[in-house]
């Protein structure tokens, strides 16, 4: 089973991809897709769905593990990373692919086994989950690489096989 995973936001919007063959789990590929600060909200939402849109084009997927909207003290980031994620699920369904949502918690507990896990435990359970030479730049491609890997490792009990 192939995943990709996504962190969804405007500035910048980590993806990952691992592959699940027998009880092998490895990194395919993985990145970051950045939007200019100058640029407008409808063409940063363009430069990411145009950019999604390649990447699913160039790499198979069988599913898109996607992190669930998390409400903070931030108020002005939950609208932005919500269109983000709304571009993420429009070219899910463009591409035919199915979706499944994690909760940061859930992310957390399901690399580290804590569920309050900070960003440097679980860069560094990434890591060594995928046997990388080096923690994934910037802070958002590991944390698609975490989401991808916490359906990974769950997906039995999400019901979600392909």
């Amino acid at each position: 089973m192939i995943i990709f995973g996504v962190d969804p936001g405007t500035a910048r919007m980590g993806w990952g991809i691992v592959d699940i063959n027998g009880g092998n789990i490895h990194a395919v590929g993985y990145g970051c897709i950045a939007t200019g600060k100058t640029e407008s909200p409808p063409n940063r939402l363009l430069m990411l769905y145009t950019a999604l849109m390649d990447l699913l084009a160039k790499n198979t997927a069988d599913v898109i593990s996607l992190e669930e909207l998390f409400f903070a003290t931030n108020a002005k980031t939950i609208i932005p990373v919500g269109e983000s994620r709304g571009i993420v699920l429009l070219t899910a369904a463009q591409k035919k692919i199915p979706v499944v949502s994690y909760s940061p918690l859930a992310v957390k507990r399901a690399i580290t086994g804590d569920g309050t896990a900070d960003k440097k435990q679980v860069q560094y359970m990434v890591t060594r989950l995928l046997h990388l030479e080096a923690i994934p730049k910037p802070d958002d491609t590991a944390d698609a690489l975490a989401i991808a890997l916490a359906h990974a490792y769950s997906y039995k009990l999400k019901g979600v096989v392909k």
